[in-house]
């Protein structure tokens, strides 16, 4: 099976709790459309676990791009490699004094965006040529792909291409609940091929839910603080 989750922000407890709702094994895979760190307080514990995951699949958010932005200053100031190490973990709220330097080239090395046969992932989403339609990724400014909030908007629907997995902004401020939002052709088939775009984000730092998508069963799984899982 095969599942995408986005804007984990730290919540090392939720994460553990969703994986093991969905009872992922090393033979499934999954996909984080970034923002694996801050708001939370594991953010580097959440690292280590995910990167220690050979089935588990991430790209940047503007969460690691802010860090890795902050990371390039201080070299730029300082060769004081401890120095910098530990400068850097006072930038990560909560568990920051556990960041490792290997931790760090793991961010460094997070992709963009993630394209596979059956669809793409990109933390704020992709932008639009003038015909609507989704254009090669790598000609994509990669500000677009971190930060541009259009993509949330129910009429940004892309007229190509495949399904898009994506995050950056609460779902809550679309349709005023904590819940994924999967945009669906005028298909009666439940494939993924049947839908635009999946809007993954659910605030799990304000909201307390986290929420993740089935690529198989285009059905959504959710854990949250308030409630005891089954």
């Amino acid at each position: 099976m095969t599942y995408v989750i986005s804007d984990i922000h730290g919540h090392l407890d939720l994460f553990k709790r969703l994986m093991a709702k969905i009872a992922l094994s090393p033979n499934d895979q999954l996909y984080v459309c970034g923002d694996i760190i801050e708001k939370g307080d594991d953010s580097v514990k959440l690292l280590r676990l995910i990167s220690s995951m050979p089935n588990v699949h991430c790209i940047r958010g503007n969460h690691e791009e802010a860090f890795l932005n902050y990371y390039y200053s201080q070299m730029q100031e300082s060769d004081d490699c401890d120095a910098v190490l530990n400068r850097l973990g006072r930038y990560i709220q909560g568990d920051g004094h556990l960041l490792t330097w290997e931790l760090v080239d793991y961010i460094e090395g997070l992709p963009y965006y993630i394209e596979t046969d059956d669809f793409i992932c990109a933390h704020a989403g992709v932008p639009l040529d003038n015909s609507g339609e989704i254009p090669p990724l790598e000609t994509v400014p990669v500000q677009e792909l971190l930060y541009n909030r259009k993509f949330k908007n129910p009429d940004v629907l892309p007229k190509n291409g495949k399904c898009v997995f994506f995050g950056h902004t609460a779902t809550s401020a679309i349709c005023g609940e904590d819940k994924i939002i999967a945009y669906k052709k005028n298909s009666n088939s439940d494939s993924l091929r049947s839908y635009y775009k999946i809007h993954l984000d659910t605030c799990t730092f304000t909201s307390g839910t986290l929420g993740c998508f089935c690529v198989d069963s285009c059905k959504a799984y959710y854990v949250s603080r308030a409630t005891k899982d089954n």
